[in-house]
């Protein structure tokens, strides 16, 4: 009994110290930021199957936008995605907040491809964005 005792001892100790986690810093950056690609232009990489379908199939294209109205709809709709982040609404959805400066020349790509992540959003989640146009919102 003795020897049973001496070899659980032996056994749990070294479990007990591999099952521990290391806790996670709650400060943990979890923005998105945008990048310049190899180009020297920004670019948005989007890590989701339907996106490109999306983009291919279902968006508007490019030109139906003027870069300054996506610069402006860009700006509040990632004022309100970060509000839900913050605040913790959508949780299954909102994963990160978004690093986004309206001063900054993103280009008419980027500010394309970004108003399409919220349009995408809309499509794919069935969230519905206060800075969407009603021809990009999906019901």
């Amino acid at each position: 009994m003795k020897n049973l005792i001496i070899i659980l001892f032996v056994v749990l100790i070294p479990l007990h110290s591999f099952a521990q986690n290391n806790p996670k810093n709650e400060k943990e950056d979890t923005a998105m930021k945008p990048s310049k690609n190899d180009d020297g232009e920004w670019d948005l990489i989007v890590i989701d199957t339907q996106f490109d379908y999306f983009m291919n199939a279902i968006a508007k294209p490019m030109n139906q936008y003027t870069e300054a109205n996506l610069k402006s709809r860009n700006t509040i709709l990632v004022n309100e995605w970060n509000s839900y982040f913050m605040s913790g609404k959508y949780r299954n959805i909102i994963e990160s907040s978004i690093d986004y400066d309206p001063r900054e020349e993103y280009g008419i790509k980027f500010e394309y491809k970004l108003y399409q992540v919220f349009a995408y959003v809309n499509w794919k989640y069935k969230l519905r964005m206060n800075g969407l146009s009603a021809s990009d919102t999906f019901r």
